[in-house]
C-alpha cells in the first residue's frame, strides 16, 4: 500500500490500496527510480521483464515531464468498476489527468482511446474526489505520431476528450491539459481518501460476482449496501433452512435495475459446488440475459486463465458456467419426470412473475411434450419438483413490479396461490412491498396469509436501482408517467433532468445524433422499441427481425450487429433484465396518448385493432416501462410524426403522445 509523502506532513497510507506508488511531484522528480520500480513491483507482485521496462520507461518519462510541476503523482491507481489500474494519475491544482501509456506502440487504436475515456469517465462519476473537477485524460503511444495540439471544450460533466501523444511531446501536453484549470484546488490527502462508488452494469457486476464469489465486492454505495443487506438476509434464511430441514419460498422484491438478479447470482456462485448439501442453481426464463451473462463471463474466464498462463478453451468454459446458470425450461422439464432434483437443494428463479399460469402450461405440454392431461402451473410444477427432497429445500423468487410482457405469465399471485392450495407446510418469507399493487398480489397475500406460515422480512426490499449511477428516480418518473399522473411526473423529471438527460424528437437520425454525441469510450448505446411497433418499418426499424442479444449487448461499436452501431432495435423480450448506457425509445402508435388517458392496439393484417384483453393492455404497459428503464445514463424519446397519406401512420396516432410527453416537461431537440 502506497503512501503520499508530503514536505511538512506524515505519509498518509490509502484507505483501499488506491495506489501502488503515490508521491509529492517534487519527492518524486527527486527519488531514485530503481526506488520507485521496486515500490512498484512490491506492490503488485508482478516481476515479470515486460512490466518492469513498462515501469522504467513510465517513470523516465513523468520525471522528465512533470520537472518543473507541482502537484501529485500517482502510479498504478485501482478501478474497482471495470476491474483495471490507471498507469498513472497526475493531480495538480483543479485538474485530474488520467494517464494511460502503450511503451513502444506507434499508433492510436481505437480500443485504446476508450480505455482512456473509461478511465476518466469512471473517476468522474464514481470517485467521489473527482466529481467535480476537471479531467483531462492523456493516451500516451510512445513511438507514434502527437496528434494532440490543442484542447477541446469539455462535455457538461467537465471531462475533456481525450488527448493523443507521444513520448516527445509528454511534457507540452500536460502543460495543456494543467493550464485548463479552473476549478477548486484539489487537496491531494482528501482526493486519495476519497470512497469509490462503483455502479455496475449487469455483466459487469455479474462478472464481479464470478471471479470473486462475494456480492461484497460492489456494496462500494447505497445500492450496493441495500445489495449486500439483501443478499446477507437470503443467505441466512437458506442456512436457516438448512439447519431446521424446513422447506422455505423467499420473495425478493426491488425497482427496476436494484439488483434483483445479482442477489440470485450471489447466491448461485456462492453455493456452486455440486458436492455441497446447499448447492444452488440460478435458473431463468429469460434467454436473452442468459445467453448474453453466459457469454461474457465465458470470455472474462478465458482471458483471466490466460492472463495467468492457464490453457483455456471458451466452450469448456462455458460450460462450466452453465452448470449453475440455465434456462429455467431444462429444469422444468426434467421435473415432469424425476424423482428428485439431482443435487439443488437451492434453486433461484430470476423475474418469478414471468412464469406461466395453468392454461399457458397445460397447453405447452399438450403441444410440445405429448401430456394432454397435465393440469399445473409452472410454479405448482417447479414447487412440487423441490418439494420432492425428503428434508429441506429452498425456492427464492426474484420479483419485478409491473414486469410481466407476455401473454400466459402468472404473476406472484401464481405462485402464492400454489404454497395455498398444496405447499402450506412451506414457510413463506416475503417482502413487505410485495403488497404493492405494482406486483399485483395483495389478494393472493391476503388468502395466504389466513392458512401458511408468512413472515414479512424489509431486507428483502431493494430499494435504489444500481442501473442509473446518475438519478435513482427514474422509474418513478417513468411509472407516474405511464400512470397519467402529469404533477408526479413532471415533478420527478425536474429532480432528474439535471443529471440524467432525458431528450425528445420527432426525427430519428436526430436522435441517433443524440446519441452519438453522448456516448463516450466504451459506454453503450442503442434503439430499443416494443415488439408490437409494427409500422416503424417506415423509419428502418423492423422489429419482426430478430437481433442476436449476445451481439448486440457485447459486439464492438464497429460491428454492424452492436447496438452502437444504431441500426437494429431490440425489444422487452430482449433487453429485459440488462442495459445500455444511453437508449432511443422509438414510440409506435401501438400505445397512443388521448384526451382520456392511454390507449392501447395491436396491427393485426393491414391495420391497428383496439386491445381490449386486460392482460394484453397490462402487458403493452409494461413492455413500455421496461423499455424506459433501460437506460443508465439518459435517453431520448424518438415520437414519429406520422404520415397524413398512410392510414396506419395517421398523426393523430402520434401527436397526442409528443405533445404529452412534451408537456411533462421533456425538453425537444
Amino acid at each position: 500500500m502506497a503512501a503520499i509523502l508530503g514536505r511538512d506532513q506524515e505519509p498518509l497510507m490509502t484507505t483501499f490500496g488506491a495506489a501502488y506508488y503515490a508521491a509529492d511531484i517534487a519527492e518524486f522528480n527527486a527519488a531514485d527510480p530503481d526506488a520507485i520500480l521496486g515500490r512498484l513491483a512490491m506492490a503488485s507482485g508482478d516481476d515479470t521483464v515486460e512490466q518492469k521496462h513498462a515501469w522504467q520507461a513510465e517513470i523516465a518519462l513523468l520525471k522528465s515531464a512533470l520537472h518543473q510541476r507541482t502537484g501529485h503523482v500517482f502510479f498504478e491507481f485501482t478501478v474497482p468498476r471495470l476491474g483495471d489500474r490507471i498507469d498513472a494519475v497526475v493531480l495538480s491544482g483543479g485538474v485530474i489527468v488520467p494517464i494511460e501509456f502503450k511503451v513502444g506502440a506507434s499508433r492510436f487504436t481505437t480500443a485504446d482511446i476508450n480505455q482512456a475515456w473509461d478511465y476518466a469517465l469512471d473517476l468522474k462519476n464514481f470517485h467521489l474526489g473527482s466529481h467535480n473537477a476537471e479531467i483531462v485524460p492523456i493516451l500516451v503511444a510512445t513511438a507514434a505520431e502527437s496528434r494532440s495540439h490543442r484542447v477541446s471544450e469539455p462535455y457538461a460533466d467537465l471531462v475533456y476528450s481525450p488527448l493523443l501523444t507521444n513520448a516527445e511531446d509528454l511534457q507540452a501536453t500536460l502543460d495543456r491539459a494543467l493550464a485548463r484549470g479552473t476549478a477548486s484546488k484539489i487537496d491531494p490527502r482528501a482526493w486519495i481518501a476519497s470512497p469509490y462508488a462503483p455502479t455496475p452494469t449487469i455483466i459487469e457486476a455479474a462478472r464481479v460476482l464470478y471471479s470473486s464469489h462475494s456480492v461484497d465486492a460492489l456494496a462500494c454505495n447505497e445500492a450496493g449496501e441495500n445489495l449486500a443487506l439483501t443478499a446477507s438476509a437470503v443467505d441466512a434464511l437458506v442456512d436457516a433452512a438448512e439447519r431446521d430441514r424446513r422447506k422455505k419460498v423467499i420473495f425478493v422484491t426491488g425497482v427496476p435495475g436494484a439488483g434483483k438478479t445479482l442477489v440470485g447470482l450471489n447466491t448461485a456462485t456462492r453455493r456452486h459446488d455440486e458436492s455441497s448439501e446447499t448447492h444452488a442453481v440460478f435458473l431463468s426464463g429469460n434467454a436473452p440475459l442468459v445467453a448474453v451473462l453466459t457469454e461474457a463471463l465465458a470470455r472474462d474466464e478465458v482471458t483471466r486463465r490466460r492472463a495467468l498462463g492457464v490453457a483455456a478453451k471458451k466452450g469448456e468454459v462455458r460450460q462450466s458456467i452453465k452448470a449453475f446458470i440455465h434456462l429455467i425450461h431444462h429444469f422444468r422439464d426434467a421435473g415432469i419426470t424425476a424423482t428428485v432434483p439431482p443435487s439443488e437443494h437451492v434453486v433461484i428463479f430470476d423475474e418469478a412473475q414471468r412464469a406461466w399460469d395453468r392454461a399457458m402450461t397445460a397447453d405447452f405440454m399438450r403441444r410440445k411434450k405429448r401430456l394432454p392431461g397435465f393440469d399445473e402451473s409452472e410454479p405448482e410444477l417447479l414447487l412440487s419438483y423441490m418439494d420432492r427432497h425428503p428434508e429441506w429445500a429452498v425456492v427464492i423468487c426474484l420479483v419485478g413490479g409491473g414486469q410481466e410482457i407476455n401473454r400466459g405469465e402468472a404473476g406472484i399471485s401464481g405462485w402464492l396461490d400454489a404454497v395455498r392450495t398444496r405447499f402450506l407446510h412451506w414457510d413463506v418469507h416475503i417482502s413487505p412491498e410485495l403488497r404493492d399493487s405494482e406486483y399485483a398480489a395483495g389478494l393472493a397475500l391476503q388468502r395466504l396469509g389466513t392458512d401458511a406460515n408468512v413472515v414479512a422480512d424489509r431486507r428483502l426490499h431493494l430499494s435504489v436501482s444500481m442501473r442509473s449511477f446518475r438519478a435513482e428516480h427514474v422509474s418513478g418518473f417513468v411509472k407516474a408517467m405511464l400512470d397519467g399522473e402529469q404533477d408526479r411526473a413532471s415533478e420527478a423529471l425536474r429532480s432528474l433532468i439535471s443529471r440524467y438527460p432525458i431528450a425528445l424528437t420527432r426525427d430519428l437520425d436526430t436522435a441517433r445524433a443524440w446519441l452519438r454525441a453522448h456516448t463516450r469510450g466504451s459506454e453503450r448505446a442503442g434503439l430499443v422499441a416494443t415488439s408490437g411497433a409494427m409500422r416503424l418499418k417506415p423509419h428502418a426499424i423492423d422489429v419482426r427481425a430478430p437481433i442476436n442479444p449476445v451481439h448486440w449487448f457485447l459486439s464492438s461499436p464497429d460491428d454492424i450487429r452492436s447496438s452502437n452501431f444504431l441500426e437494429d432495435a431490440a425489444t422487452e423480450f430482449q433487453v429485459q433484465g440488462l442495459e445500455v448506457d444511453w437508449s432511443c425509445v422509438t414510440w409506435d402508435a401501438d400505445l397512443r396518448r388521448t384526451g382520456v388517458g392511454w390507449t392501447q392496439h395491436m396491427f393485426a393484417g393491414a391495420k391497428w385493432k383496439v386491445l381490449k384483453n386486460e392482460a394484453r393492455v397490462r402487458y403493452l404497459i409494461n413492455a413500455y416501462r421496461v423499455l424506459l428503464t433501460r437506460a443508465r445514463q439518459g435517453m431520448v424519446i424518438f415520437v414519429p410524426p406520422g404520415n397524413p397519406c398512410d392510414g396506419t401512420r395517421l398523426p393523430e396516432f402520434y401527436t397526442p403522445t409528443y405533445e404529452y410527453l412534451s408537456a411533462l416537461g421533456i425538453p425537444p431537440l
